[in-house]
């Protein structure tokens, strides 16, 4: 941070406003106008706030990506041939060109290897400067966020507030998807492949460029972080199987369509999961547990030094039962923990403040609801069903694998929009029909 950071970030905000202004033009929705320079002035601020904690504190953006981005820059400038860095896949990079010898083994995962790789290639067009490479992972993932926010008031115009509340203000999920770091890139493909998905099968606009759109989201997520494209993508397919079998008229026909998309959606996610268990180092899936267990294990292994980290209070021994028991803990950890009086710092602080308000929400909604309804707005409703099922899972893997509050409040935020509409969405199935009001009828006397 210096001079350069001073004189650049407001360029590089006036740019970006310019870019969004333009788009904007092009909207004729007054309310979606409106939702998307809120959105975009509020992502400028949570950027400019990620900085100041990123300098203050230095976690992986200031001490990981930035650094060894950069100095993979400097090295493409002192010798043009080093430009096969971007191109090398991170197990191939030879450790002792590292800025710092302690990020050793960091480039082996691919996926850290692919952030440094962007911000070397932004930083010849920053001039090498953090904030303006801050700006722009957080403009990614706000572009992305804009587009799961139309995916979601196109179905349901009429919650505007609401949904905006749950992706766009959203605190922890604006917050943690600003800066240099996985997160607001994840955040960002997730949207685009979304919309873009929605738009090739249900809206059917656009088809080779919406095309192009999933590949590409589907290829930097799966890099980035492959197991919330396995987990996200079988609910988005399912929603859309679900909504044509609801739209089509005729028995056969939709049958046919359950039939033909579940079969094309299986042999992609096979796809998928194959790549998987190579990223896992030839694990199978059905080891899945093994590797919970592992990882729970380091976790408790350096609790003495960790100050965020937590118990679940549940014994786990690896074993699929053993999964199903740690369930609620996971689940309940990620959703609604880390609580008030758990929160040791200040980056954990807004976390759990936010928490508390869901965990309220939530059980007004199950209450006002009552179980069979709640469960029954699940089953019905095919929107519900996919918010729902993927923020769930997503919450029992990510509670049963992170055990560190710090880590955990950055981790979660893929699934907590999705967990929210599916609570919106349920509180206003079981809001009472209002019914028109019957129009009086005045009899008047025959004249005698």
């Amino acid at each position: 941070m210096g001079l350069i950071d001073l004189i650049l970030f407001p360029l590089y905000i006036l740019f970006f406003s310019l870019v969004f202004s333009a788009r904007r033009r092009r909207i004729e929705d007054p309310v979606l106008k409106k939702y998307q320079l809120y959105g975009f002035w509020i992502k400028v601020c949570s950027t400019i706030a990620f900085i100041i904690y990123s300098v203050l504190l230095k976690g992986d953006s200031m001490s990981l990506y930035y650094p060894e981005g950069i100095n993979m820059a400097k090295l493409i400038i002192k010798d043009v041939s080093n430009i096969n860095l971007l191109f090398m896949p991170g197990k191939e990079f030879d450790e002792n060109l590292l800025a710092d010898s302690f990020n050793r083994g960091y480039f082996s995962s691919e996926s850290n290897y692919f952030i440094a790789r962007m911000v070397t290639v932004l930083s010849f067009i920053t001039f090498g400067s953090y904030s303006c490479i801050t700006l722009i992972f957080s403009m990614i993932s706000f572009s992305g966020v804009w587009r799961l926010y139309k995916f979601f008031y196109e179905q349901y115009p009429h919650l505007h507030k609401k949904l905006a509340i749950a992706i766009i203000y959203l605190p922890t999920f604006v917050f943690w998807s600003s800066g240099i770091l996985k997160d607001p890139i994840c955040t960002g493909m997730m949207g685009w492949l979304t919309y873009a998905l929605y738009n090739v099968m249900i809206k059917k606009q656009g088809l080779i460029k919406n095309s192009l759109v999933v590949i590409i989201s589907s290829v930097i997520l799966g890099t980035i972080k492959l197991y919330i494209l396995v987990s996200y993508l079988p609910f988005l397919l399912l929603f859309i199987v679900l909504h044509y079998v609801l739209v089509a008229k005729h028995f056969v026909t939709k049958a046919l369509i359950f039939v033909a998309i579940v079969i094309i959606g299986t042999f992609f996610i096979y796809i998928l999961t194959d790549k998987l268990k190579e990223e896992m180092g030839g694990l199978a899936l059905d080891k899945l547990t093994e590797s919970v267990k592992t990882t729970q294990d380091n976790f408790l292994n350096i609790s003495d030094q960790a100050e965020s980290s937590f118990s679940l209070g549940v014994t786990f021994d690896g074993s699929t039962s053993s999964l199903v028991k740690i369930a609620p803990a996971a689940i309940t950890a990620t959703l609604f923990r880390p609580y008030l009086w758990e929160s040791k710092k200040i980056s954990t602080l807004l976390s759990s403040m936010e928490s508390l308000v869901l965990m309220l929400f939530t059980i007004y909604v199950f209450f006002k609801a009552g179980p069979f309804r709640f469960v029954a707005s699940i089953i019905k409703d095919p929107m519900i069903l996919y918010c729902f099922c993927f923020s769930i899972l997503f919450a029992l893997f990510v509670g049963a694998t992170t055990l560190n509050f710090g880590t955990l409040v950055r981790y979660k935020i893929p699934c907590m929009p999705f967990y929210i509409i599916a609570l919106v969405l349920i509180a206003e199935r079981i809001k009472p029909k209002k019914t028109e009001p019957a129009t009086e009828i005045t009899i008047v006397p025959e004249p005698v």
